[in-house]
């Protein structure tokens, strides 16, 4: 099953999203995509430090 998704509206500094674009189209996923995955990895290794 998929998860549920909301979008929401967020402000990002151009140097950050310019280098998350370049990313993500490496990758060739959506901006959207690339910036869940990169979430999702940020807090499986904060789940990792507490242990």
């Amino acid at each position: 099953m998929k998860p549920v998704k909301t979008s929401v509206s967020i402000t990002i500094d151009n140097p950050v999203l310019e280098q998350i674009k370049y990313l993500a189209e490496l990758e060739d996923r959506s901006l959207s995509s690339y910036i869940n995955l990169v979430l999702r990895e940020h807090l499986k290794q904060l789940e990792r430090k507490k242990g």
